[in-house]
């Protein structure tokens, strides 16, 4: 028996074929998983469809997480004919651009608003629309990153929305453990994905976890993969409120 056989869950934010999100989808659909999977807008549709064709996914929904009208519209396609969620996987995160090149003291009023909007505050939001269709003893997951915890040089206004999604996380474990529901987030080391590119100097960065690490080398999105197949899975059922780091330990090596 695979470790997630029986299961159904929503896997929302991936982009491409390097997406995290998409390293997780395919470790819930090698462990027996039945996936929903979900789209930000026309742009990454077909790259989405395409991808999901790959896991045998069928359901295939748009989702901007600051519309609340397809996050409605999201909650009722997934309830049809009754249908619960065992899981929940919530990779999404947006800062502009201008905002992670500069200082951080420069961050702009709008920028600083819609980075917590959609790097935290989504998190709360997709928990409340699909809080009904969670089954008893599901599990939310979200993703992370060092730079919540501390100043990562071009990270900017994206740490301060990281550390409020860990707060996040803390708080809805708190909310939804009555119900049976367990929330974790991943704090994943730095992988080469689309908007990690977006951070000047990222392939110095990688040079240097690698160097420093307790592993000696850079996470894979095969290895977050599989930590997050583990935190959905029944073997995780007394975790709720953590931040597990995924990063060969780097987050442990002060110099």
């Amino acid at each position: 028996m695979k470790l997630l056989d029986g299961k159904t869950g929503l896997v929302c934010g991936i982009a491409n074929k390097r997406s995290i999100a998409w390293a997780i989808a395919r470790s819930a659909h090698g462990a027996g998983a039945k996936l929903a999977v979900t789209y930000q807008n026309e742009r990454t549709e077909d790259a989405v469809r395409s991808l999901a064709s790959e896991i045998a996914c069928e359901t295939i929904l748009p989702l901007d997480v600051t519309q609340p009208a397809q996050l409605e519209s999201a909650a009722a396609a997934l309830g049809a004919g009754g249908t619960k969620l065992d899981f929940l996987v919530h990779c999404l995160a947006f800062a502009d651009k201008n905002d992670l090149e500069g200082a951080f003291v420069d961050t702009s009023p709008d920028g600083f608003r819609t980075a917590l909007e959609v790097s935290a505050y989504s998190l709360v939001s997709l928990c409340r629309a699909l809080k009904p269709v969670l089954s008893a003893n599901a599990s939310v997951l979200t993703l992370s990153y060092l730079g919540a915890e501390r100043a990562v040089p071009h990270y900017n206004v994206m740490g301060v929305a990281k550390a409020a999604l860990e707060s996040a996380v803390r708080y809805l474990a708190l909310d939804l453990g009555r119900a049976g529901v367990r929330v974790n987030a991943i704090s994943a080391g730095a992988v080469n994905t689309l908007s990690a590119r977006g951070i000047r100097d990222f392939s110095q960065m990688l040079d240097a976890v690698a160097s420093r690490a307790p592993l000696g080398r850079n996470v894979s999105q095969e290895e977050i993969g599989d930590a997050a197949a583990f935190l959905l899975s029944d073997l995780a059922r007394a975790i709720t409120g953590e931040v597990i780091h995924v990063d060969c330990g780097y987050h442990v090596v002060g110099f």
